[in-house]
């Protein structure tokens, strides 16, 4: 579209620099609440717009699309993840897809490892009882965790936050083990000193601490479910900042309960903002409210992929982060 101003709709508030530039660049509609869109004002961005800017919780799907006219010709996602977009749709009504691939590596490898530590150390439990004010001072048998130097780590899905999460890991000490759909060259395996495992269900047997990254497709939908989990020690921890339809919530839930796993630390949910009421209540259980990528740097630089992919597609060219239903 060389040469036309771009009507683009936002569905949640951004960072100020981001929305600033989108601003002076497009036509653009910005949001006023960091709160999801109801469906009806979705749709009615969507009829509207020629680029929408959706999140991680506006759930783009074949409805919508359907009902979105002939206007709409890019999604720009704010965000690396697009399983809330039905792509296939999408490309069927010759909607392009871009999404933010990469920009969030290190701050996601970082929480996950920030996880690790906070689990394995008890973090949770040392707060709770410093914030009710019954800490009666040190003594030598309170709170003991578990060092993680020396402990196995599996990483499930080792794309680019899971070889960021490798480095770490190593440099704490771990011994890294992984299970990807496909194995890494053997050069990148030996620069991150790391073991693939053909077989899933044979390296969570052996593992100390388990580091979902992988993410959410027909494929990997509830790939850690209750027969996945009893093949791990008793002993295990298992760490999620990706998806968590990933993980059967109401299996690992049983397992924490009954004692089948030493603990889980989640930044990431099946059903998003509805969190099991049980998980809430172990005291082995570390929740955040999707975290991962919660940095001024990260966010502002997923924008600026936003309004790249924009721009090159405004000029006539293929977005540079284009998604197409293969990659998923």
């Amino acid at each position: 579209m060389p040469g036309s101003r771009l009507k683009v709709a936002v569905t949640r508030r951004l960072p100020e620099p981001v929305e600033t530039r989108l601003a002076e660049l497009f036509d653009v509609e910005l949001s006023d609440s960091d709160l999801p869109l109801d469906r009806e004002a979705l749709a009615r961005m969507m009829s509207e717009a020629d680029v929408l800017v959706p999140t991680l919780g506006d759930k783009v799907d074949a409805s919508l699309l359907a009902g979105s006219g002939d206007r709409l010709k890019l999604i720009a996602n704010y965000g690396a993840g697009v399983d809330h977009i039905d792509v296939e749709t999408a490309r069927r009504r010759g909607i392009t897809v871009s999404n933010t691939p990469g920009v969030l590596t290190d701050d996601t490898a970082d929480m996950t490892m920030a996880l690790i530590l906070g689990v394995s150390r008890r973090l949770k439990e040392g707060v709770t009882l410093m914030q009710s004010g019954d800490w009666q001072g040190w003594s030598p048998m309170a709170l003991m965790g578990h060092r993680i130097g020396g402990k196995r780590l599996g990483i499930l899905g080792m794309g680019r936050i899971g070889q960021a999460l490798a480095r770490r890991a190593t440099a704490f000490g771990m011994s890294v083990h992984y299970h990807n759909r496909r194995r890494l060259r053997p050069e990148t395996e030996e620069e991150l000193g790391v073991r693939w495992w053909e077989s899933l269900d044979q390296m969570l047997a052996r593992v100390d601490v388990l580091s979902i990254n992988a993410p959410h497709t027909p494929a990997t939908f509830h790939l850690i479910n209750s027969r996945r989990l009893k093949l791990m020690k008793p002993s295990a921890f298992i760490v999620n900042t990706s998806r968590g339809e990933v993980i059967d919530e109401n299996a690992l839930t049983r397992a924490l309960r009954g004692g089948e796993l030493a603990g889980a630390a989640l930044d990431v949910f099946e059903h998003g903002a509805s969190v099991n009421p049980r998980l809430r209540d172990l005291p082995n259980v570390l929740l955040l409210p999707h975290m991962g990528s919660a940095t001024v740097e990260g966010r502002t630089e997923m924008g600026e992929k936003v309004i790249l992919n924009i721009k090159t597609f405004a000029d006539g060219h293929r977005p540079p982060d284009l998604v197409v239903p293969s990659m998923l």
